[in-house]
């Protein structure tokens, strides 16, 4: 059985960007998962303020606004699996010196909530409930003119609860895992190249696993070990223990270049390590041979143009997208692939910036299957996402 927990939403903030030449634009993407390896990724694991000039804060708020939803193959349908959320993110940047700068950013990089209705008699009542918190220490050391390094440190809080229902989960449907709050830190680093005067900017910036040990409570339905044998039917799927996941190293390459006055051309390569990710409750793991989750390593591109029209107003168009994975995936995966394009406006007075944003993405079809071996169970298909976010920046 093949359990992905991968319906979550990324939002994406790219930063607001200041040349000699005068050009000054952000884009802000809102987009969603896919299905094959995206994951439990919301945030996208942006830098924030880092780059901005002088001392700088910033409050980010988006509403994500998806619809996924199908029919099962008993003809059920599954409802809108994905309910909406909201995300905000608070971030700020401190100049010690010409050479140093401090930066920090609280936010929501991972989280998942999904659920399928009871009138899907395959799936129904099966849930996920993930919630993660962080807050990324920053530094900025600018070796010359030219190029810069940056690290830090992520300390995040992570919990997650998880129950699979429906026939088509068989003798385990009832199965509940809770994953209490454990609180971890991973690394950051990485370098960047700039030329103001063709607003060039080419960074990457590693982000490393981040590694936790979640306390774990499971429970389930009687398992009879032998089915129609001697044996009674037993608790086998209950207990507790400690469960160790590693939330996914990942790579940010990010670049900029300045293609005509007040223009800017921009993109984002990220990867992420999801084939690393590895959630094995003991009890689940003794009774069915395999763990929850099994991903495929991800790529998502972002391309896109931003034009500052006059001194207060600046716009962008950016393009989204992330590849179809495996042809089957988990009913904790209900997306597969995704592509869109965002629209923002800047709006700039005095030392305060207003940007907002509105995204709408294509979700790819899924095909949702349990069971060993793979057995399809139900359709997700014409499917999108509606995504509005505001960002208030203050120069300081």
């Amino acid at each position: 059985m093949n359990l992905n927990i991968n319906t979550l939403l990324v939002v994406t903030i790219s930063r607001w960007t200041n040349t000699r030449a005068g050009i000054a634009a952000t884009a802000l993407a809102l987009a969603a998962a896919t299905a094959s390896a995206g994951g439990i990724d919301r945030s996208g694991q942006g830098l924030g303020p880092l780059f901005e000039q002088g001392n700088y804060l910033e409050l980010s708020y988006s509403h994500v606004v998806p619809r996924v939803e199908g029919i099962d193959l008993a003809g059920g349908p599954t409802g809108d699996v994905v309910g909406n959320h909201a995300l905000t993110s608070l971030g700020a940047k401190f100049d010690v010196n010409d050479k140093l700068s401090l930066a920090a950013v609280l936010d929501q990089p991972y989280g998942a909530k999904l659920l399928y209705l009871q009138s899907s008699p395959l799936l129904g009542g099966t849930r996920v409930d993930e919630r993660t918190h962080a807050l990324l220490g920053l530094a900025r050391y600018r070796l010359d003119a030219a190029v810069s390094v940056h690290g830090g440190l992520r300390i995040q809080k992570s919990s997650a609860t998880l129950d699979l229902r429906g026939l088509a989960y068989g003798p385990i449907s009832g199965y509940r895992v809770r994953f209490d709050a454990d609180t971890a830190a991973g690394w950051v680093a990485g370098a960047a190249y700039e030329r103001p005067d063709i607003a060039l900017r080419l960074a990457a910036t590693y982000h490393a696993a981040i590694k936790h040990k979640l306390d774990t409570s499971e429970t389930g339905p009687a398992i009879d070990p032998d089915g129609a044998g001697a044996l009674p039917a037993m608790g086998l799927l209950d207990g507790r223990s400690t469960t160790r996941i590693n939330m996914p190293a990942a790579i940010n390459l990010d670049a900029q270049m300045g293609i005509a006055r007040d223009t800017l051309l921009f993109g984002q390569l990220r990867w992420v390590d999801w084939s690393a990710f590895r959630v094995d409750p003991a009890r689940f793991l003794a009774v069915t041979g395999e763990g929850l989750i099994n991903l495929q390593d991800t790529r998502t591109y972002t391309l896109g143009i931003a034009r500052r029209f006059d001194a207060r107003w600046a716009g962008s168009l950016a393009l989204n997208h992330e590849g179809k994975g495996a042809p089957l995936s988990s009913p904790l995966s209900p997306i597969n692939g995704r592509h869109g394009l965002t629209l923002a406006a800047i709006y700039s007075a005095g030392r305060m910036r207003i940007t907002a944003g509105i995204s709408y993405l294509k979700l790819g079809d899924a095909r949702l299957e349990t069971g060993t071996p793979d057995t399809q169970r139900a359709t997700m298909s014409g499917n999108s996402l509606l995504g509005l976010g505001m960002k208030v920046g203050w120069a300081l």
